[in-house]
């Protein structure tokens, strides 16, 4: 098999891997061992298929061979008949492997069972769904690893203990979880879009999932604003994509960026889901950032861009959705407004905000506008910290190279 098919094979492993531990959960019910016997199935996938080439239905050979593992595992289990008569009060009627049933909302759902804290919802939901990593979810939530590691190993045994069956919620309590839900759509997608750590700037596949699964989510909750809103801000940011990088990979910020290059029908579809969510119901967190992004994608250069807008839209959504990110973000507006030093005096106000010290973004920025401002010795010292504190190769060649370019 050729590179090129090695690397849609891995894709196709990383897609397919919550839909897999979604029927395999609808099956056998237990949490925890459906976990092993996908990381086991993807195993497989990864040594057989580069060799083999993908199966006709790859989903079902995964599924097969996770179902495989999990009844070898019951058989040899001293409590065999105990165990085989829960999986089958827990079965909830399709037992073909083969099934083409999508089930990763459905696992999106249980995933936010409202047994398990927030944080340990969104947690749990960025493994079993986003596919991510322990260090990859602890960055996104600014916590050593252990920490995240212990929280996700509470969060399978609650589920566990729950006896939740392995349905949608009714109507009435999917508005209850719907706040969770989003949140985790949100931070797979941004890991997707700029991964906390590695060789490349982006995964395609986590950004793919994340508005799959937006997109279900806004047929299955129509009417919510929010709902609309997310996906908006997914595709407006997303449209982004292929302009974000040069030829050799090289990250290209969005004042540089070739603006034919971005994606015009996700900008159209993003654009017409703002203006039709904005004002019709009440406002969130992700209609005012989807908005935000359409000003800066109907733009048509960076010159042109109307920060004043922005910046009063950061302005509401502090109000709305206080937090460090948003400060930070409202800082860069601030600064193209009313200046950099202004920025710089809105920055300063995070430095003793423990939910950035895990983070380069801090530093990143601070550069950036002591860059603007003419202080170029301690905009090369921000930039210089700032590649020392991330995990990814493309935001590390870029900060050096800024801090390099600054003599």
């Amino acid at each position: 098999m050729s590179s090129v098919e090695t690397s849609r094979a891995e894709d196709l492993l990383r897609e397919l891997a919550p839909q897999v531990l979604g029927s395999l959960v609808r099956r056998y019910g237990q949490f925890d061992a459906c976990e092993d016997a996908v990381q086991e199935a993807l195993l497989a996938g990864a040594q057989r298929w580069p060799v083999e080439g993908i199966p006709e239905h790859p989903r079902s050979w995964l599924v097969t061979v996770g179902s495989r593992r999990l009844v070898d595992d019951f058989r040899s289990d001293s409590a065999r008949r105990r165990r085989e008569e829960n999986v089958a009060s827990l079965d909830v009627g399709d037992r073909n492997p083969a099934s083409d049933r999508d089930d990763a909302l459905t696992l999106l759902f249980l995933c936010c069972h409202p047994s398990l804290s927030a944080p340990s919802q969104l947690a749990l939901t960025l493994r079993a769904v986003g596919g991510l990593t322990t260090a990859e979810i602890a960055h996104a939530f600014l916590v050593p690893e252990a920490t995240m590691a212990q929280r996700i190993s509470r969060a399978k045994q609650t589920i566990k203990g729950s006896n939740a069956g392995f349905d949608l919620p009714p109507e009435p309590e999917r508005a209850g979880r719907l706040r969770v839900v989003l949140h985790v759509l949100y931070l797979v997608f941004n890991e997707g879009y700029t991964t906390s750590s590695g060789p490349t700037l982006g995964r395609p596949d986590l950004t793919t999932e994340a508005i799959r699964l937006t997109r279900m989510l806004r047929r299955l909750m129509p009417g919510e604003g929010e709902v609309a809103g997310l996906l908006a801000l997914m595709l407006l940011t997303d449209a982004r994509r292929a302009a974000r990088t040069d030829a050799d990979g090289s990250i290209v910020p969005l004042a540089e960026q070739r603006r034919d290059a971005w994606n015009e029908d996700q900008i159209e579809e993003g654009v017409a889901l703002v203006s039709r969510t904005l004002g019709s119901t009440s406002v969130g967190p992700y209609q005012l950032q989807a908005a935000i992004a359409a000003v800066h994608d109907e733009a048509r250069s960076a010159e042109e861009t109307d920060w004043p807008q922005i910046l009063a839209l950061y302005e509401v959504l502090e109000r709305v959705a206080p937090g460090p990110v948003v400060t930070l973000n409202r800082a860069v507006a601030l600064a193209m407004v009313n200046g950099p030093r202004a920025g710089l005096a809105l920055l300063g106000t995070l430095d003793g905000d423990e939910r950035m010290a895990h983070t380069h973004r801090l530093e990143a920025v601070r550069g950036h506008l002591l860059e603007l401002a003419g202080d170029e010795a301690a905009a090369r010292e921000s930039y210089r910290r700032a590649a020392k504190m991330t995990a990814s190769l493309p935001e590390q060649r870029y900060l050096s190279l800024r801090a390099a370019r600054l003599r």
